[in-house]
């Protein structure tokens, strides 16, 4: 081939088999170096319009990559009749980068409104601390006003997990006697902590 004939063919445009169409119809069949040879000629058309919209190289390499993915399967449905390769292949781009734009904003909204919805207010040891110290002291003021039968029985019973029946075995008095005491015992704290039904 003479040197004339080479800067022909470069000035004329591709070899056959080498126009976009011709490699997407080949990749359709299963064809991997086609499939090569058109990442090549989409992958920086892509990138870019995906650069465009997402304005983060990371994530727009990310989506260029599921995008050509996307070429790749859907290559058989490919409909020359409507588009042009690069423009099917621009429009897919364009697409996934509004797609992913969109999953960002719903993401940071969904946080932000869980954030809103969180009634919880951060803990606070300090407080926390204080607050617990108090109620035990005014648990105990509370059991101080009971008579000695009233607080062994509630105590037993309520703190340390006896039932009624060993309650009166370890006091030496009848269940019922227990149960009375307890009942009145449990009044008295109640109105002594100020709490009311």
């Amino acid at each position: 081939m003479t040197a004339h004939a080479v800067a022909f063919r470069t000035v004329t445009g591709p070899e056959p088999e080498t126009t976009p169409e011709q490699l997407l119809a080949r990749s359709a069949l299963g064809d991997e170096q086609a499939f090569a040879a058109l990442y090549d000629q989409l992958a920086g058309p892509i990138f870019g319009t995906v650069f465009q919209v997402l304005r983060s190289r990371a994530h727009a390499e990310e989506v260029t990559q599921e995008v050509l993915l996307e070429i790749w399967r859907k290559a058989a449905t490919f409909d020359a009749g409507r588009a042009r390769v690069q423009t099917w292949a621009l429009t897919i781009a364009h697409r996934r980068a509004i797609d992913r734009v969109r999953s960002e904003q719903a993401c940071v909204n969904r946080e932000e409104r869980a954030d809103r919805l969180d009634l919880r207010h951060p803990y606070d040891d300090v407080t926390e601390t204080t607050l617990d110290r108090l109620d035990r002291a005014q648990v105990r003021a509370a059991l101080a006003v009971l008579t000695d039968l009233q607080r062994e029985s509630i105590l037993l019973a309520y703190f340390q997990g006896y039932t009624c029946r060993e309650v009166s075995e370890k006091l030496g008095v009848a269940v019922g006697t227990v149960k009375t005491r307890m009942r009145d015992g449990l009044i008295r704290l109640r109105d002594a902590l100020g709490v009311h039904r």
